[in-house]
């Protein structure tokens, strides 16, 4: 039986502890808050209630099999889990609408044809097809299995690019990128375009620099369903922790790790402002940049720099405690999408300043747990924009004239929200940073193929012997799903007592 401490007890911590525990070893989490979950955080006020990270699950089958390799019980009697259907409603500035089902290719292309004209349906479809292949060949190595010690294979896309014909065929063949899939195989269409680009843009990459294969982002929601917690994200937090109870975690909040204790070239414990713990082995869910650029812990051979931030975007949110019931057929999530495309696809859609109408995610769960009665709503907008650092949040009335201009954009698409207002809360990255350590308030983003592995996370094994690394920061990447994978990863790799 090994000693070993996580630092942090956002959901990749917690996933690693009730693991690592099933295992046999003797666990205990540091966690510098007052409580556990991370990004899924939870506002509640006057009855209402909001998630204040992710609000959506994707590949509930990393939680399932976490639920069934530490307990007992599957997860469906942790949590009461529901596909969420239809799975969004987009709204285009030209006013077209289109619903998409959840689940169902099929049904996405029916819809595409009836939305935008006979054929649609098909040429997304194809890409699609090809977002597959991409799923197909990144599955395993990057989802599944621990990041390689030669990586260099993952610098390819492997998203299948047309034979190149005529006079192309005799200029140097350059990496297609996002934009490129949507010019040249969606033939600039504005709303396949628009639909093609949100799942990346909501991760925090721009179409210009994601490569082809981000198409595995939407064909991944589409293929295998979205998903939605009763009683919001934040039960399945609650879901884990008790499990990690159940195995004996011990967990001490209020308690940031000062520094990993590295001994004989080995990690061997964690000084924390109560004392040092001594350990075995550690396993850090921090943000890996901010590890190394706090002082935690330094790396053999990497230089300060390698850990600057890279611009990545953040998470702008209004939570919305609304008058008047829910109307009768609201979808659950909707898609506003931005008045101005061509930004959108540009390096500059995510830089400063934000945008003034920007792609933004409205969700509006048939949830009563997360409502007084039924003759309220609660609401959360959503946009991703410029990390604190990149784009001063704090500055005075910033974050609330944003969130105004927010609430006119999804009005000016029909949704009639601002008048249904009984209070509102806007939350910035500069939140985001306060509560979880992530850089900027950072979003974690998943790990993709391609850009000679520019978008590759830090390995599990760190070059620190007896010390791993999990979360959106580390491989596989950001996301619910992707950093309960990083959790299972580094138990394997620990192995059991």
């Amino acid at each position: 039986m090994a000693k070993i401490v996580i630092i942090g007890a956002g959901m990749s911590g917690l996933a690693a502890a009730s693991r690592l525990a099933t295992l046999g070893h003797r666990v205990t989490v540091c966690e510098a808050s007052g409580t556990y979950g991370g990004m899924v955080g939870r506002y509640e006020r006057d009855g209402f209630a909001f998630d204040t990270g992710p609000g959506l699950l994707t590949l509930p089958a990393v939680y399932r099999d976490l639920a069934l390799k530490t307990g007992k019980e599957p997860l469906e009697q942790l949590v009461e889990l529901a596909p969420v259907d239809p799975e969004s409603r987009h709204l285009f500035p030209d006013g077209t609408a289109v619903t998409l089902p959840n689940a169902s290719r099929g049904g996405v292309s029916q819809a595409l044809d009836a939305a935008f004209g006979a054929g649609s349906g098909a040429r997304w479809s194809e890409v699609m097809n090809h977002g597959r292949t991409v799923w197909e060949a990144t599955r395993r190595p990057l989802l599944e299995e621990p990041l390689p010690a030669d990586p260099s294979p993952l610098h390819a896309d492997p998203y299948p690019v047309p034979p190149r014909t005529g006079l192309a065929r005799l200029r140097r063949p350059r990496p297609w990128s996002l934009e490129h899939v949507a010019a040249r195989e969606l033939g600039g269409h504005p709303g396949l375009t628009a639909l093609l680009f949100e799942p990346a843009v909501r991760y925090g990459f721009t179409p210009a620099e994601a490569p082809a294969g981000a198409t595995v982002l939407p064909y991944m929601e589409q293929s295998f369903g979205v998903w939605y917690v009763r009683g919001g994200l934040r039960a399945l937090a609650d879901a884990v922790f008790r499990r990690c109870e159940l195995r004996k975690v011990e967990f001490r909040f209020d308690t940031p790790v000062t520094r990993v204790v590295v001994e004989d070239g080995r990690a061997s414990g964690v000084e924390t402002a109560d004392g040092r713990i001594d350990a075995d082995l550690v396993v850090s869910a921090m943000d890996a940049n901010a590890l190394h650029r706090h002082g935690l812990a330094e790396w053999p051979g990497l230089p300060a720099e390698h850990w600057e931030p890279q611009g990545v975007p953040g998470r702008f949110s209004v939570l919305l405690a609304l008058r008047g019931p829910r109307p009768e057929g609201t979808a659950h999530r909707t898609v506003v999408h931005t008045t101005d495309l061509a930004p959108t696809a540009s390096a500059s859609a995510l830089g400063v300043p934000p945008s003034e109408r920007p792609t933004i995610q409205v969700l509006r769960p048939d949830d009563p747990a997360l409502r007084p009665d039924d003759g309220h709503e609660s609401v959360v907008l959503t946009a991703t924009v410029p990390a604190q650092g990149e784009f001063d949040w704090t500055a005075p009335g910033v974050a609330d004239r944003y969130a105004d201009r927010l609430l006119a954009h999804v009005d000016t698409a029909g949704l009639g929200l601002r008048e249904r207002v009984l209070w509102r809360v806007v939350r910035t990255p500069e939140d985001t940073r306060r509560e979880t350590g992530a850089l900027g308030g950072a979003v974690a983003r998943p790990v993709l193929a391609g850009a000679s592995g520019r978008w590759l996370k830090a390995s599990n094994e760190s070059p620190v012997p007896g010390l791993y690394l999990i979360g959106g920061a580390a491989h596989p990447g950001g996301g619910l799903a992707r950093v309960g994978m990083s959790a299972c990863i580094a138990a394997n790799l620990i192995g059991p007592a």
